[in-house]
């Protein structure tokens, strides 16, 4: 069976693009592949979040993949900082990561940009820590997104070197993968882009059922359609993308023959998205809060994961230690 791995960093609550993006296909996968799914908090470190954040943001993305549908008896989900061998190779790996190359990364490029005040040395090796959490498991797939194909791409390049360097196949060189579908692409609310985290155009699986017909209503639109079988303008097709995920095929059937006629009435379709929304995220929304508050089985959620994927990632690092030459005497 292959080895599927990915990680998602504690930055704030899952949002419908997190569920449809990535989150579904997880449970999919889960049921095919060995998979590693971890949340990332040595990575949100390099914001400098406050303890008491990071500590309650770990244990809501917890809550929210549990709540979703990962299962910890059908995959190994953990919390990086629980897996100390992952530091230690980060380590050993940083010595074959070279300064210029990591100065060019898009993210690190984009991340200094945006925090002139921070540019840590986390934010340099930000694609060895991430190649390390992909190796440690010898990973044959990462489901990634468009933004971190280039960090895949050095996970690829630090393998390929650490097999070059040390005159073995160890390392698997692991292939970016989403089911050799396009990847979903939920837009958010604001009219332009996709729905993120820090964009404040998300609609979170943990928002009630006010805060979302709220939101929905609030949505971004445009003047409506002037003549029959008109394009359709960027924010209703963010809007009409958002009800094909959550909507009957009838309902969307309905609502776009509406504005092929010049007849559709935004604030009718704004109500039935708001709706469908509801009904779709409710379930979920009562499962985080219910596994939320119990620290039982987090715990033994968390346990059972770091116990597998400790004895995984020790096992990687003993043998990349003696394949460096660092051995005993």
């Amino acid at each position: 069976m292959q080895t599927v791995v990915s990680g998602i960093r504690p930055t704030g609550n899952l949002h419908l693009g997190n569920y449809f993006g990535a989150v579904k296909n997880f449970l999919r996968m889960q049921e095919e592949y060995n998979c590693y799914f971890f949340i990332a908090d040595y990575h949100s470190l390099t914001t400098h979040p406050t303890p008491s954040d990071l500590h309650v943001n770990v244990k809501q993305v917890l809550a929210e993949y549990l709540a979703c549908g990962l299962d910890p008896e059908k995959a190994t989900i953990y919390i990086q900082s629980d897996v100390p061998a992952i530091a230690e190779m980060s380590l050993l790996m940083s010595m074959n990561a070279y300064l210029g190359e990591l100065e060019r990364t898009t993210s690190f490029k984009d991340k200094a940009r945006k925090q002139p005040e921070n540019v840590n040395a986390g934010l340099l090796t930000y694609p060895v820590l991430m190649a390390c959490d992909i190796l440690i498991h010898h990973a044959d797939k990462v489901p990634v997104g468009k933004d971190q194909e280039q960090n895949l791409e050095m996970t690829r390049k630090f393998a390929g070197r650490f097999n070059h360097l040390y005159k073995q196949e160890y390392f698997k060189i692991p292939q970016s993968f989403n089911y050799g579908e396009a990847l979903v692409k939920i837009p958010g609310l604001d009219g332009s882009g996709k729905m993120g985290k820090s964009e404040g155009n998300g609609i979170y699986l943990v928002d009630d059922p006010k805060t979302l017909q709220k939101k929905v209503m609030k949505a971004v639109t445009d003047s409506g359609p002037t003549e029959p079988n008109a394009p359709l303008t960027e924010p209703i097709q963010n809007l009409f993308t958002l009800m094909e995920v959550v909507s009957t095929p009838d309902t969307l059937q309905f609502f776009k023959d509406k504005y092929a006629s010049c007849e559709i009435r935004y604030g009718d379709l704004k109500k039935q998205l708001a709706e469908d929304i509801i009904k779709f995220n409710t379930p979920i929304r009562e499962k985080i809060e219910d596994i939320k508050n119990n620290d039982v089985y987090l715990n033994k959620v968390v346990t059972m994961g770091r116990e597998k994927a400790q004895a995984n990632a020790e096992k990687t690092v003993k043998e990349i230690r003696e394949i460096i030459g660092i051995k005993r005497f």
